[in-house]
């Protein structure tokens, strides 16, 4: 089995609390990969506790947004972990930079296996929270996994959108995916090769004074001591070329509708990824479906809470307690 080196010093671009406990923790996934991931417990539980556990954004690092959500949740009364993906931070698997919507499921129902087997967790009490890409993932793990029983997206990504139609389904077309099939299949031939795997690179920097707003919304949270990390792959390096092989080829959400727990989605109104989670609201079924647009909330907003404390922890603790019973 593959050992894993934690960082045991607080490395958070966030402050720790003093209302909960923290420790590394590590479980295995089905694939055989050793996963790493930030325990957080609040110091004055009692008996067995609803659980959570917390990932994203798609390129991000346990010690930013998710966890954040996890430290913040625990706060709350929840025992939650905050995990790093395969391939990703402190977390297994070879090589890096590499997700796979398959294997990317797998980690979350990973975490939901850890916490079923908790000794202060409540098993018919556990939930997750899934952002940015890992929001698509959430919901996607939902559609599969019945030990869940209530889902917070936010701020989502449908990844497998975007690897196949581009930014706003600007590249949706046959002529386009033939285009982009070509270049990463001819980049797998010179990774061989080269017997490494070429970097997409993170978030754009120097920033382009013409980028887009979006992209500057990134550079805002991932380059700057707002949210830079050095395990991130966005504020580093990047993912590798090649790993959107599989989700060019997969559309999450198949059976979306047929999801019977509880789902809450949570987005940006003037976010220009909103358009996901409006689509992906619309494909679910039943009354124990929510969806909250917060006014004036971009994109990264709900990473970090912006600067207007953006991210409705209040509402999605309400949303656990209703439905994690």
């Amino acid at each position: 089995m593959e050992q894993l080196q934690l960082v045991q010093e607080w490395d958070k671009t966030f402050p720790q609390s003093e209302k909960v406990t923290h420790e590394k923790v590590t479980f295995v996934n089905h694939f055989g990969i050793p996963l790493a991931a930030d325990l957080y417990i609040p110091i004055e539980a009692n008996g067995k506790l609803p659980a959570l556990a917390v990932c994203g954004p798609f390129g991000a690092c346990k010690e930013q947004a998710s966890g954040l959500y996890a430290q913040t949740m625990a706060e709350r009364g929840f025992l939650t972990i905050a995990f790093d993906p395969s391939f990703t931070g402190e977390s297994g698997g070879t090589p890096r930079g590499m997700h796979s919507p398959d294997i990317n499921v797998e980690d979350f129902q990973a975490a939901v296996d850890y916490l079923s087997t908790h000794a202060q967790v409540d098993p018919s009490r556990i939930g997750i929270i899934g952002i940015c890409g890992w929001g698509g993932m959430a919901l996607q793990t939902a559609c599969l996994d019945t030990r869940i029983k209530a889902t917070v997206v936010s701020t989502m990504y449908d990844m497998s959108r975007i690897a196949g139609n581009g930014y706003f389904d600007e590249a949706d077309s046959k002529e386009a995916r033939l285009e982009a099939r070509k270049a990463i299949n001819a980049q797998r031939t010179e990774d061989f090769k080269n017997g490494s795997y070429a970097k997409a690179g993170g978030v754009v920097d120097p920033l382009p004074e013409d980028s887009p707003f979006f992209v500057k919304d990134y550079y805002d949270y991932y380059k700057t001591p707002r949210g830079y990390h050095v395990r991130s792959l966005n504020s580093n390096e990047g993912w590798n070329v090649t790993s959107n092989t599989s989700l060019m080829n997969t559309r999450l959400f198949t059976y979306a509708k047929e999801i019977e727990s509880a789902v809450f989605i949570i987005h940006g109104e003037k976010a220009h990824s909103c358009y996901m989670s409006k689509d992906a609201y619309a494909l679910l079924e039943g009354e124990n479906k929510k969806l909250l647009l917060i006014p004036d909330a971009v994109h990264t907003d709900l990473y970090d809470g912006g600067n207007k404390n953006y991210i409705p922890f209040d509402a999605m603790v309400s949303f656990f307690e209703e439905y994690l019973k």
